[in-house]
């Protein structure tokens, strides 16, 4: 019998961790931050997940790599780590485990050329028996469970997810996600849901479904193609942090402009808090063009240009204020 929608409102036991539902924010670089991921907790997602982490850096403790995997104690903190050597691999996972980590997640899946160029991300799949290796070093540096995230696999002539994840499961790993679609399709066209089922057929441990999720509708279609115990939802979070929340049953999020505007412009104090105020300016013209685009895409242009160009911040407070006050939409509760 195949998971319903309302399965996405349990809990999900994760080795010895248990998130409080089966909606989860996808690691996004640049995006899941730290003041990200605490709205969305706020907001009801049941799992959030820190931006990828390069291993080696962490390990040498560069000040990024440290940024990005501050904790909340408030909820279940899992930091993801990327590389392609065993044994930055392992100390970095030591690290994240010593510094709070409750759940380390292994990346095989970014896309990105400056991370396959380097043989990390989406490449490890080109060669499952060196994967296979991180994954054993990984799951034997640490006492929290591993979990990992991949693709269908490197283009449509190497699908093999189902076989890393059979072989991950073997050594030790807890929970696999997997993202429907091939690392050469980048984010082009649509994710392919059925596919992932293969992976499910093989698994005994949770899986998770990640790949074009925006509505309550498309957590039914994957469950269904899937067969997955959950679903991550990535890009379409993007300017709307509580959707992963609403996503597993919800009703706490804004749908009104006032109530956005809060949101937005406390999200934006977060950054500011976060990275310092000079570098903080830069890092939220990302969230703030999302936000904009979805609750105030009639703005004008100068207003929208106020906002992802100045220096100051406070300006920057105002022209949301007025871009909010008379141009934003109500959202659909």
């Amino acid at each position: 019998m195949h998971s319903t929608l309302t399965d996405l409102s349990r809990p999900l036991r994760v080795g010895g961790v248990t998130l409080p539902n089966r909606v989860a924010l996808a690691p996004m670089s640049g995006v899941s931050d730290l003041p990200f991921r605490q709205l969305a907790h706020r907001f009801g997602a049941g799992m959030v997940v820190t931006e990828m982490i390069a291993s080696r850096e962490l390990v040498g403790s560069s000040a990024d790599s440290v940024r990005r995997m501050r904790r909340d104690a408030g909820f279940v903190h899992i930091v993801q780590l990327a590389g392609r050597e065993a044994g930055w691999m392992a100390e970095a996972a030591r690290i994240a485990e010593g510094e709070g980590a409750d759940i380390v997640d292994i990346n095989m899946g970014c896309p990105a050329k400056r991370v396959t160029g380097g043989y990390s991300g989406s490449a490890l799949m080109r060669d499952p028996d060196h994967a296979l290796g991180l994954v054993e070093a990984t799951v034997g540096a640490v006492d929290i469970p591993v979990t990992l995230k991949m693709r269908l696999g490197w283009d449509d002539n190497s699908i093999n997810a189902p076989m890393i994840a059979a072989r991950a499961e073997n050594a030790g790993v807890a929970l696999v996600t997997v993202h429907g679609r091939t690392r050469c399709q980048f984010y082009e066209g649509r994710a392919d849901w059925h596919a992932i089922r293969a992976v499910k057929d093989v698994l005994s441990v949770p899986l998770v479904a990640n790949g074009d999720i925006e509505s309550i509708a498309d957590c039914r279609a994957i469950v269904e193609a899937s067969g997955a115990d959950a679903v991550m939802v990535g890009r379409a979070a993007q300017g709307r942090p509580w959707l992963p929340g609403a996503l597993a049953g919800s009703t706490n999020h804004p749908t009104q402009p006032a109530a956005i505007l809060s949101i937005v412009l406390e999200h934006y104090d977060m950054i500011l808090s976060h990275y310092g105020a000079a570098l903080g300016v830069r890092q939220a013209r990302k969230h703030l063009a999302a936000y904009m685009a979805l609750h105030a895409p009639v703005a004008p242009e100068a207003l929208r240009r106020k906002v992802m160009t100045s220096p100051d911040a406070g300006a920057v407070s105002e022209a949301l204020q007025s871009i909010f006050n008379d141009y934003a939409m109500p959202e659909a509760a």
